[in-house]
């Protein structure tokens, strides 16, 4: 099997929850790393191991970031990283797979399918301290799936009246992937 590893500057994770009803709100991580076992030509043995460093949450307003970072959300004083391990594939199209696995956010584990598209490959240069030393191979993925955040201990909620909340429970997931094929 082909193993790959994500390319940070080229990878990041975003979410979106309900905020106060009516409109999402959006964030962001950009520090994702990770390894990925796959062959487009036989995608069924994949394998994936992802991690991302949720202490650089990033919506936009530092009051916001800071009360996610906080215990009411993601307690990044004591579970710094968000992991997901999967290797259950299931086939859903030419490039289309739903990999299941491991989902840890706030040191609690559920299970999570990610439904992943395969956006393909292409020979391309790698810059190093300003020389190109490519030809590297890339290959490109997005993932999405959607989390009850309730199911991971994030419970910090507020109602509005006639019985709004100000924070949605389900949250879209969507990673980017950009993935360098080791030792090409």
């Amino acid at each position: 099997m082909t193993k790959w590893i994500f390319e940070p500057g080229h990878t990041a994770a975003e979410f979106r929850a309900r905020h106060m009803m009516v409109t999402y709100v959006r964030g962001h991580f950009k520090n994702v790393h990770g390894t990925l076992e796959f062959d487009p030509k036989s995608p069924r043995d994949s394998s994936v191991a992802v991690q991302i460093d949720a202490r650089g949450i990033w919506t936009g307003t530092k009051e916001r970031d800071d009360h996610l970072r906080s215990a009411d959300f993601l307690d990044v004083e004591h579970h710094p990283e968000i992991t997901f391990t999967g290797k259950e594939v299931e086939i859903k199209g030419e490039h289309d797979f739903a990999v299941t696995g491991h989902l840890s956010i706030r040191g609690v584990t559920r299970p999570a399918t990610l439904n992943v598209r395969y956006l393909g490959q292409w020979e391309t240069p790698w810059w190093e301290d300003g020389v190109d030393k490519g030809p590297r191979t890339r290959a490109g993925f997005v993932a999405t799936t959607q989390i009850n955040r309730q199911d991971f201990g994030v419970r910090w909620q507020d109602t509005m009246d006639r019985g709004g909340i100000v924070v949605g429970n389900e949250i879209d997931i969507a990673i980017d992937v950009e993935a360098i094929l080791e030792n090409s």
